[in-house]
């Protein structure tokens, strides 16, 4: 066997461009993109049980202080919570739109609809900020400074705003988190990347988790901005 025969390459081996969409580590675009929603939603079901948690400790600490959670409530503004709640639904109609697009492999039509995505995504975090910061000024951030609202227990307020700041300030992180992604994502398009133009997985990927994002505020808005009486 000649040196030439030996490291020639095999008939039915797949060709490899280190421009395309497909890796090197993969036999075929189907493996890898198997392999990209096999991931995609091992990652989205940790995330599911990370939540899971922290929803559970939210319903025991409720029964426990119903009272304190309703009067916490009421410090809410309910129309900064459902402006966001209304952005995040239309951003995750825009994001499955350009998962649409991408899939007809009309790469034009993609980056506005992935803009639009990103500004609904800005917007949610400037609310979120300027309510964070409404809260801090009214002494409602807990912490030795903390005072509660009127009719509440220091205890039972306490925990209703420690939660409050710690799930959706959890969510805030996975919203900006979303933010750089669909930037990257957005780049790609805009570059007419193989990557993306020539499999529309990775850009399905991402929308697959914005919407989970949105997804969870669905249940956060209505568990600490429209407690009942």
């Amino acid at each position: 066997m000649t040196v030439e025969s030996a490291h020639a390459t095999p008939v039915n081996a797949p060709e490899h461009n280190p421009h395309g969409p497909l890796h090197h580590q993969y036999e075929d675009i189907e493996q890898q993109n198997d392999s990209y929603v096999t991931g995609m939603w091992a990652f989205l079901v940790t995330e599911i049980m990370f939540f899971g948690g922290l929803f559970l400790a939210y319903t025991l600490f409720r029964s426990h202080y119903q009272n304190d959670f309703y009067i916490g409530s009421q410090d809410m503004e309910v129309a900064f919570g459902a402006a966001n709640t209304y952005v995040l639904l239309s951003s995750s109609l825009s994001m499955a739109l350009a998962v649409h697009f991408a899939q007809l492999k009309q790469p034009k039509k993609v980056p506005p609809l992935l803009f639009l995505t990103l500004c609904g995504a800005v917007f949610f975090l400037l609310v979120k900020t300027h309510e964070y910061l409404n809260h801090i000024a009214s002494h409602h951030f807990p912490g030795a400074a903390f005072i509660p609202p009127e009719g509440a227990t220091m205890h039972g307020s306490q925990l209703y705003f420690s939660l409050y700041f710690m799930m959706t300030g959890l969510h805030g992180i996975h919203v900006f988190i979303g933010l750089i992604v669909i930037s990257i994502l957005m780049y790609l398009w805009i570059k007419r990347n193989p990557i993306v133009t020539e499999d529309y997985v990775p850009t399905e990927m991402v929308g697959l988790y914005w919407h989970f994002v949105d997804l969870v505020w669905i249940f956060l808005f209505p568990l600490f901005y429209l407690i009942p009486k």
